[in-house]
């Protein structure tokens, strides 16, 4: 699979058309396409292709359900499996579903901070005073948690929003001096105490193999 030009803001905002030509269909957020299309190349999953819907959809979980399906229905004739790279991420489980009413495979996870450090791992740390970054997500820290909260208007608020809050983790999924210094910086903007974890892939890589 050759290198693809990725912008994040086309993948916030558009996503990802389909990316390969194997009959297995990977429908992913835009916010995991950097992460699934190295775990193709670096495995080899030429089965695979990829299309990801508007990472944006994040900000509104009542879509994204809707999306997925409009993905299934557009593509299933194309493909022999499909397979859906979201966590329930806000659906309340109807996401799992839907994918169970047309037969693709969901990965098992509420959201991505799950599947990147893991299930079990994030569970025992039972955080609930902590505050979760990914890679694309510090990169977008400004369009997904500052301006939506309303935070470049209102500061003041930051202590309402985030006041329970003790600490950010950054969950990384690579080794990045400057994307590492980025979660810093967003975590002293909050307000919080950083704690940087690198997760790699995790159980999304565990799922894209299989």
């Amino acid at each position: 699979m050759n290198p693809v030009p990725l912008s994040d803001e086309a993948l916030r905002d558009q996503g990802l058309d389909q990316v390969g030509t194997g009959k297995t269909l990977v429908i992913a957020c835009g916010a995991l396409a950097r992460e699934v299309l190295a775990l193709i190349a670096a495995n080899g999953l030429d089965h695979l292709t990829l299309t990801c819907l508007p990472a944006i959809l994040h900000n509104t979980p009542e879509k994204i359900t809707p999306a997925v399906e409009a993905a299934i229905l557009k593509h299933r004739g194309k493909y022999d499996h499909i397979l859906v790279a979201y966590g329930d991420c806000g659906t309340g489980g109807l996401l799992s579903d839907l994918c169970q009413k047309y037969g693709a495979e969901m990965i098992s996870a509420p959201h991505c901070y799950s599947f990147f450090e893991g299930a079990e791992a994030f569970a025992a740390h039972g955080e609930v005073t902590s505050f979760y970054l990914t890679d694309f997500l510090a990169r977008q820290f400004d369009a997904f948690v500052w301006k939506p909260l309303g935070l470049d208007r209102y500061p003041d608020l930051r202590d309402m929003y985030f006041g329970n809050y003790e600490k950010l983790v950054y969950l990384a999924q690579t080794e990045d001096a400057d994307l590492t210094e980025t979660a810093r910086v967003c975590a002293d903007r909050l307000g919080l105490t950083f704690e940087r974890r690198f997760t790699g892939y995790g159980d999304l890589e565990r799922f894209i193999r299989a």
